[in-house]
C-alpha cells in the first residue's frame, strides 16, 4: 500500500472521500497523482476491507477532510466486497463520491503495449482478454459510479489538468462546478455529460470555402456563427435554461455538472457554441472550466 500526504491544512469542512476505481490502464494513477498536487491526501490500492475502518479516521483528522483512495482489481475481493462496503460508508453519514474511469478497448491495449505491464487479469493469455474479462467484472461498480470519465482522449498532461481543473479544492465547499465540453457525436457522446445540447441542427462551417480547416476557436468560423439567424436564437434559449436550472442544481448539492454541445467532428460548431456559453455563464457569475474534445482530431 502506497500512501501520499499533501503538504498544508484548510479550514475544516467536513469529512470526504473520493473513490476512484476503473479499468486498468484507464489512468487511476494519473488522477491521482493531479488530485495529490491540488492538496488531497491520497491513498493507492487500500484494501476494500479498510475503506470503512479509514472513513472512520478521517472524521477525526483536520489534514485528511478530502481523501482520495484508489481501488481497483489488484485487491483479489475487491470485485465482490466494494459495493457492499461503498454503501455502508455512506450509510454512516461519510460524505463519498465514485469516479469510474475507462477508455477504448484499442487505447488499452496501446498503453499497455507501451508500458510493457501486465494486465492483472490477463494471466497467461493475451490482454485483450483481461480487459474484456476486467470490463464485464467491473460493470455493477461502473452503474454505482457518480461520474464515468473516459480517457480515451486525453494526454497525460491533459487528464492531470482536467483534474485538478474538475476537482480545484477552491472550487468546493458547497457551489456546483460546471464544465463546460464541446465534443463530435462521430467520436461519441462523452460518459461523463450530465446535459447533451447538439448543435448539428446550425450551419455548418466544414462546407463554406476558407473555414474547413479553421476551428471555432478562430474568428472567421465565429463571424460566420454569428451572422446565422438560429446562433443567437438557440445561445438565448441555452442561457435562459441554464439560468433557472442551475441555482437549482446548486440547491439539490449537486457537486460538478458538465454540460456537453455536440456537432458532427466537434471541430467548428461545438466549439464556438461552448466558448459563446463560457463567456455568458461568467457574465452571470459562474466560473465554468471549458474543453474541446474533439477539436484537434477532424
Amino acid at each position: 500500500m502506497k500512501a501520499r500526504r499533501a503538504v498544508g491544512r484548510e479550514k475544516r469542512r467536513g469529512a470526504e472521500i473520493l473513490v476512484i476505481t476503473g479499468l486498468s490502464g484507464s489512468g487511476k494513477t494519473h488522477v491521482m497523482r493531479a488530485l495529490e498536487d491540488g492538496g488531497w491526501f491520497c491513498v493507492d490500492n487500500l484494501p476494500t476491507a479498510l475503506i470503512p475502518r479509514f472513513a472512520e479516521l478521517i472524521r477525526d483528522s483536520e489534514e485528511l477532510q478530502r481523501s482520495a483512495l484508489v481501488v481497483d482489481v489488484r485487491e483479489r475481493e475487491f470485485v465482490r466486497r466494494f459495493p457492499a462496503v461503498y454503501r455502508l460508508i455512506r450509510a454512516r453519514g461519510v460524505k463519498a463520491s465514485l469516479l469510474f474511469l475507462e477508455a477504448d478497448e484499442k487505447v488499452l491495449q496501446r498503453r499497455f503495449s507501451e508500458t510493457r505491464r501486465p494486465h492483472p487479469m490477463a494471466v497467461n493469455e493475451p490482454v485483450t482478454e483481461g480487459i474484456k474479462d476486467e470490463r464485464q467484472a467491473l460493470a455493477p461498480i461502473r452503474k454505482m459510479a457518480d461520474r464515468i470519465l473516459d480517457t480515451s482522449a486525453y494526454t497525460v498532461h491533459e487528464l492531470r489538468e482536467h483534474v485538478r481543473d474538475y476537482y480545484d479544492r477552491r472550487s468546493l465547499g458547497g457551489d456546483t462546478v460546471v464544465s463546460i465540453l464541446s465534443f463530435g457525436y462521430k467520436y461519441g457522446v462523452p460518459s461523463e455529460a450530465d446535459l447533451v445540447f447538439d448543435v448539428r441542427f446550425l450551419p455548418n462551417p466544414n462546407f463554406v470555402r476558407g473555414l474547413k480547416r479553421l476551428t471555432g476557436n478562430q474568428r472567421a468560423v465565429v463571424r460566420f456563427m454569428r451572422a446565422q439567424p438560429d446562433t443567437a436564437g438557440f445561445l438565448r434559449r441555452l442561457v435562459g435554461f441554464l439560468a433557472f436550472v442551475l441555482p437549482r442544481y446548486v440547491r439539490e448539492g449537486k457537486s460538478y455538472l458538465t454540460i456537453a454541445i455536440g456537432c458532427t467532428g466537434g471541430r467548428h460548431r461545438s466549439v464556438m457554441i461552448a466558448n459563446a456559453l463560457r463567456d455568458a455563464l461568467v457574465a452571470r457569475g459562474y466560473a465554468p472550466k471549458l474543453r474541446h474534445r474533439d477539436m484537434r482530431l477532424t
